[in-house]
């Protein structure tokens, strides 16, 4: 990923908070030279001095049984966006977009069935155990269970490489910056407002 000085992340806590927070992600592989990709809801954990993401997919999902020959899987995670008008800044200037994104590259492997069953519970715990009817793991019955399980491939990729990418207008002078903020807020769209605030926190960190 090209990224500008003004732009790139190196904060290993700072990028591992947003991928955990922004976790569905796109997942890339190739097929005799042809990228394909999936878009899944993935975990981002730590052991050691180690970094993983794990997940699953579709068994009749082609794309898990590229996880052999591909050297690097390439999974991408982004969060808020917004289109920036040049007529908030203070001189002549052309538009542009700011954007929060972080690439992961690294190996993947296919889950035993016993660590497959380990990452479904987990992850029913995370987005279920707040929900007034929460649907766990251990409150399903054996028979859905088993047939789930042989319709879906479980996957962990050992994290090699990270780039992160927060394009927030650090590169505008402070009336500038301000200025876009403000505007951001009036745009009456989610992601416009979610990138003010970013900005906005920017200035106190």
């Amino acid at each position: 990923m090209y990224i500008p000085k003004y732009f790139k992340v190196t904060d290993v806590e700072e990028v591992c908070d947003f991928v955990q927070k922004n976790s569905f992600g796109t997942i890339v592989t190739t097929v005799k030279g042809k990228p394909i990709a999936t878009h899944l809801p993935l975990r981002f954990i730590q052991k050691g001095d180690d970094y993983y993401l794990t997940g699953h997919m579709a068994y009749g999902n082609p794309q898990w049984r590229t996880f052999e020959t591909c050297e690097d899987v390439l999974v991408m995670f982004q969060g808020p966006h917004s289109y920036i008008s040049s007529s908030w800044y203070g001189h002549e200037e052309v538009p542009t977009w700011n954007y929060q994104a972080v690439h992961v590259y690294g190996k993947a492997i296919i889950l035993e069935k016993d660590e497959l069953i380990e990452e479904l519970t987990i992850m029913l715990q995370k987005y279920e155990e707040n929900r007034e009817n929460p649907v766990l793991w251990d409150k399903l019955s054996p028979q859905l269970l088993e047939s789930e399980l042989k319709g879906i491939v479980g996957f962990k990729i050992k994290v090699g490489e990270i780039q992160a990418a927060y394009k927030l207008s650090q590169n505008r002078n402070e009336t500038d910056y301000h200025n876009i903020i403000n505007k951001l807020r009036n745009e009456g769209n989610p992601n416009s407002k979610q990138m003010a605030e970013l900005m906005k926190k920017r200035l106190r960190n």
